[in-house]
């Protein structure tokens, strides 16, 4: 007689993942990646169950690109500043629909339901928008009885008309949507088969915006209104935009909205608790990229290289299976699209540039990628293997340009009128395809001295090149050393690998 077998232990591979997007999120803040400044106590609960990622790096910048790499999975930035979901490609939600896997979006991101975001949140199942953060145009006349504050290099924005309507701390986006998505688990939990609940909270983005005790947390002896529209600039304090004094309560004001937000998020962490869900759920903490808040002295996400502020963000994901630990392994948003595809068992029809982080959390290989590319079009490309970042500029003119889109639209600035944020195609536009695409494109070149995308109206300061372990504040630039050659090759063979138009290699001086 055969021996008898030992039932199989069961399985806890996750079968549904949730994502908390939060906006503007800056690792060097939070508990649990060293800072002191703010207190992060839920973020950091959050840690304590986590895998860690200690080199994870933007992608496409900034926040409608991010969005692009982590929904549709490929590579945005070398392609276009800003937009939809293109007609060639599908975000991962198509593909989880046609497997009968709910998808739940709640979110308070103004960019998602306007100009430049179209078709991201069309293929979840159900989408909750919470009105009233930032740009989002929800009311046509303020509440006449708040003052408002400082509109630092900003005309009138849509959040002075909507400010006056949040009379206490469950009125504001923020909390709204957190607690939206709180209670989304509770009524959910265990009646799907399989869900993927996507939250895309746009704090701690500017505004920086909170009702007391947080406005005065970390700046109890400011006085008047307090400063929550952090100025868009290189050298604020040097240049007099701002003052010292200034400086510090525009920090506070991050601080504090940094907190609140954290509270709210542990409210979900309440109810994954509650219901049980780490032990079928993969929970992913990510952001689409980091904010200047006076290193360097600047301010906001002028036009700049992508420092380690910006760039190298907080990544922690929860695995039922997994210990909680860190991974040292080269990561990137790209890779979150991989992770979900991977988890989920799909694949979609365009091309896509990530790798799945689930074998790196199961110890299956120690890394996933060599380099990583980062960058806002037109502007710096930044070629990182986690000890260098390479920042190349252009060679000379910031020209030409390449834009490959079949959705003319972009991001609205609510300042500059819609031909100066994108100007249309023109007679040199020409029918071709996208790498890994059969459908025929639209490509617009602009050269020296034309009209071009508002997000490469910017002033260059040459290349940069940073050793991250030795000069992890990018102090020294060794650009013009001997080592930048090497840099510039591997840039170049990057960019050729990824097929990327060959006016981005003219203009940065990489030849074709």
């Amino acid at each position: 007689m055969a021996a008898k077998e030992e039932p199989a232990a069961p399985s806890r591979a996750p079968k549904n993942a949730v994502v908390i997007l939060l906006d503007s999120l800056n690792r060097h803040m939070l508990g649990a990646y060293g800072g002191r400044e703010f207190a992060t106590p839920n973020l950091d609960r959050f840690a304590g169950r986590s895998t860690r990622f200690t080199r994870h790096f933007t992608g496409s910048l900034p926040c409608m690109p991010a969005r692009h790499d982590i929904l549709c999975g490929a590579l945005d930035f070398l392609w276009r500043p800003w937009g939809s979901v293109e007609i060639w490609e599908d975000a991962i939600t198509c593909e989880l629909r046609k497997k009968g896997i709910v998808t739940q979006l709640i979110s308070d991101h103004p960019h998602l339901f306007e100009t430049g975001g179209e078709n991201y949140h069309v293929d979840f199942t159900a989408w909750d928008y919470q009105r009233g953060h930032e740009g989002d145009p929800w009311k046509t006349r303020p509440d006449p009885s708040w003052a408002g504050a400082p509109n630092f290099m900003r005309k009138h924005m849509p959040y002075d008309d909507s400010r006056g309507y949040f009379h206490g701390e469950e009125d504001f986006p923020g909390p709204r949507t957190m607690g939206a998505a709180a209670r989304w688990l509770s009524d959910n939990a265990g009646h799907h088969d399989r869900f993927m609940l996507f939250v895309d909270e746009f704090d701690p983005h500017e505004p920086f915006d909170t009702p007391e005790p947080y406005a005065s947390m970390y700046d109890a002896d400011w006085e008047g209104a307090h400063l929550i529209w952090p100025p868009y600039v290189n050298g604020g304090i040097e240049k007099g935009v701002i003052t010292e004094r200034q400086a510090r309560q525009i920090r506070a004001s991050y601080g504090g909205k940094l907190t609140m937000i954290d509270k709210w998020f542990g409210k979900i962490m309440d109810e994954l608790d509650r219901h049980d869900l780490w032990k079928d759920t993969l929970v992913i903490l990510c952001t689409d990229h980091g904010h200047y808040l006076g290193e360097k002295d600047i301010w906001g996400k002028p036009g700049v290289p992508v420092y380690e502020p910006l760039g190298h963000i907080p990544l922690m994901i929860a695995h039922p299976d997994v210990a909680p630990g860190t991974c040292d392994a080269l990561t990137t948003g790209v890779d979150l699209f991989a992770t979900l595809a991977d988890l989920f068992g799909v694949a979609v029809r365009q091309r896509t540039h990530g790798r799945s982080l689930l074998p790196l959390m199961r110890n299956e290989t120690a890394s996933i990628r060599d380099w990583v590319l980062t960058g806002v079009w037109g502007r710096e490309v930044h070629y990182i293997d986690g000890r260098f970042k390479y920042a190349r500029g252009p060679a000379g003119d910031n020209a030409p340009l390449t834009m490959m889109s079949n959705r003319w639209s972009t991001m609205p600035t609510h300042v500059l009128a819609r031909e100066q944020e994108l100007p249309l195609p023109d007679e040199r536009a020409f029918l071709d395809r996208m790498p890994g695409s059969g459908v025929p494109v639209i490509h617009q070149q602009w050269d020296k001295g034309d009209p071009v995308p508002f997000w490469a109206l910017t002033r260059f300061s040459g290349h940069h090149l940073y050793d991250l372990e030795e000069d992890p504040s990018e102090e020294r630039n060794l650009a013009g050393t001997p080592r930048e050659a090497d840099m510039a090759e591997r840039l170049r063979a990057a960019l050729l690998e990824l097929e990327a138009p060959g006016s981005q290699l003219i203009r940065l001086g990489l030849g074709r």
